[in-house]
């Protein structure tokens, strides 16, 4: 057994975990961003065709950390669907498979410039944004030093260097005052850490967590001192990190 990369956002103490979501154990509140259903759908109405099971897959590895993890609260931080009309693509078995996750907490919908009016039938609550305990849920981080926030909306990527092969990985940023997650969807791209878009919002030392294949790592970016979380058991373990740009959200 690993012991598992936890830090602290405004002193609540949050878990991330290697499914993209973050688990903040002392609400039982599971967090996701960007989960972007039906993104693939919406893709081939425009003549890119790829394979039609990224809602699919995306729900059953959200269904798995559900039940791993147990939560009396889920919330998702906007861009849960790829666009204002991406539930209503839903298949039958899909579409009731989420209504049925949704009902089983007190799930809430942000608001995200994707899908700025979530679908009522699925249930679950809708909120441009929520503030419980010292944080605060959004979909898009602000500019302003924001004590607290959880936001999602930039799909934060890095590459991670092991044995010479680089591998490019989603992950969460956070230098303690705020945090932000990596997409979870199944399609979603990913933007460069050092990206301005990104940096800016942390102006002093900040850690990124990446997603290795079963566990996360903390590994540091402008505090070039900080060390990874290594697990020798874990191929996906990395060695130094090289940040390169990938697709804007």
């Amino acid at each position: 057994m690993f012991r598992e990369v936890s830090f602290e956002v405004n002193g609540e103490a949050l878990t991330p975990d290697a499914s993209g979501a973050l688990w903040w154990s002392a609400e039982r509140t599971l967090i996701f961003a960007d989960i972007h259903f039906e993104k693939g759908s919406s893709y081939a109405r425009r003549g890119a065709l790829l394979p039609p099971y990224d809602t699919r897959t995306t729900l059953a590895r959200l269904t798995d950390v559900m039940i791993e993890r147990k939560p009396a609260r889920v919330i998702a931080l906007g861009d849960s669907f790829h666009d204002e009309d991406a539930a209503n693509r839903l298949d039958p078995p899909e579409r009731s498979a989420l209504r049925d996750l949704v009902r089983l907490t007190d799930w809430i919908w942000i608001e995200g410039n994707h899908d700025p009016k979530p679908p009522g039938w699925l249930g679950g609550t809708v909120a441009n944004e929520v503030a419980i305990g010292g944080l605060v849920f959004r979909h898009e981080p602000q500019r302003a030093n924001q004590p607290g926030e959880i936001a999602g909306h930039l799909h934060p990527c890095a590459t991670v260097t092991r044995r010479g092969r680089s591998l490019r990985r989603r992950c969460f940023i956070s230098d303690g005052y705020r945090a932000i997650l990596p997409s979870f969807g199944a399609y979603t791209g990913g933007l460069d850490v050092r990206d301005r878009a990104i940096a800016s919002l942390f102006p002093q030392s900040y850690l990124t967590y990446v997603l290795g294949n079963r566990r996360v790592y903390a590994a540091g970016t402008k505090a070039a001192a900080q060390r990874f979380w290594r697990n020798t058991t874990d191929d996906s373990q990395p060695s130094s990190s090289d940040m390169t740009t990938a697709e804007t959200p």
